[in-house]
């Protein structure tokens, strides 16, 4: 009884001490992000956080319910145009054009969830991929999205009527709030009883099922709030470059967030955050040189495959400096 009891403080001691970690860590985290205006481009900074929030988005889908998808750029390019074509058409504030973009996403990705989760393994990612193709296609060809010189100046407006989002630092401090809000909701979906249930349906869906949950409906709500989220992402990232093209709705896209997600790690919360941070970062540096900046990442790549095959915070989770830092 003595040593149960010892050892039962022992772990609340260590449960404290992880939990404290991590509170301290987060709050280092958002002083940073604060603060990073002050040292990097702020146009950088925006384009990396709408990136981990597509991330963390599609991690939601591949990493908790075990669903890959290769047509998610339609939702994230998707939210792109309904914001675009909202702000420069209707003239709607910006709360409300993100808002329209992700309704849109949510609805597409409604539609595509409820063909594409009939099948799985290969045969969802190829629908998803077919699907995704579909829509780009449509978006070459429809009206309002401008063919291939898509939608241009679009113009981001005033927050609530009058925060003006023209001002590079308040965007900034716009899309900073956007990415917390999303990874805080990506936090609670995941630790709520609908996650633990996607996680279970993830390791064994027959046994999922044999328990006596809908197993088409819980995929098919997993499937679209990624969707949303992933065109909350791609709706603020309109804003902040104040264009929407076919680039965001092309199966490339689709493939960099995999690429980021893969690179994290799957199953993470932090993992496609660090994936994103790596991709964009390469992106923005080795954008001037001679070298071609996808065969950089494609070695990157190949390196955390063969050394990190969890990802680079997969890997630290499984380790034991992970395990003291509560990882």
């Amino acid at each position: 009884m003595v040593e149960l009891s010892e050892k039962m403080t022992t772990n609340v001691e260590t449960e404290r001490n992880t939990s404290t970690l991590q509170m301290t860590m987060l709050l280092v985290a958002i002083g940073c992000l604060m603060a990073a205006p002050l040292f990097f481009y702020p146009i950088f900074l925006m384009k990396l956080l709408c990136f981990a929030l597509f991330a963390c988005a599609f991690n939601l889908l591949l990493g908790y319910t075990g669903l890959l998808s290769f047509g998610h750029a339609t939702f994230f390019g998707g939210a792109a145009y309904f914001t675009a074509h909202a702000m420069k058409e209707w003239g709607v504030t910006p709360e409300v054009g993100v808002l329209i973009g992700v309704a849109g996403a949510a609805l597409l990705g409604l539609v595509v969830g409820f063909v594409a989760i009939r099948r799985q393994g290969i045969y969802f990612a190829m629908i998803t991929l077919a699907l995704g193709q579909m829509f780009y296609f449509f978006c070459l060809q429809a009206g309002f999205t401008r063919g291939e010189d898509g939608i241009q100046s679009v113009p981001r407006g005033y927050l609530f009527g009058f925060v003006d989002l023209g001002n590079t630092t308040n965007m900034y401090y716009f899309v900073l709030a956007v990415f917390v809000v999303g990874v805080a909701i990506i936090w609670r979906f995941i630790n709520s009883p609908f996650g633990m249930i996607l996680k279970s349906i993830r390791e064994n869906e027959a046994r999922a099922t044999s328990l006596g949950y809908s197993v088409a409906r819980y995929k098919l709500g997993a499937f679209v709030m990624s969707a949303a989220l992933t065109g909350l992402a791609g709706g603020v990232k309109a804003l902040v470059f104040q264009f929407a093209t076919l680039t965001d709705v092309g199966w490339q896209m689709s493939g960099e967030v995999i690429l980021m997600t893969l690179l994290g790690g799957i199953g993470t919360l932090i993992g496609p955050i660090v994936g994103a941070g790596l991709v964009v970062t390469l992106q923005n540096y080795l954008a001037t040189s001679d070298f071609p900046v996808t065969i950089i990442t494609g070695i990157v790549f190949m390196v955390c495959v063969l050394l990190f095959r969890r990802g680079i915070i997969g890997e630290l989770h499984a380790s034991r400096l992970g395990k003291k830092l509560g990882f």
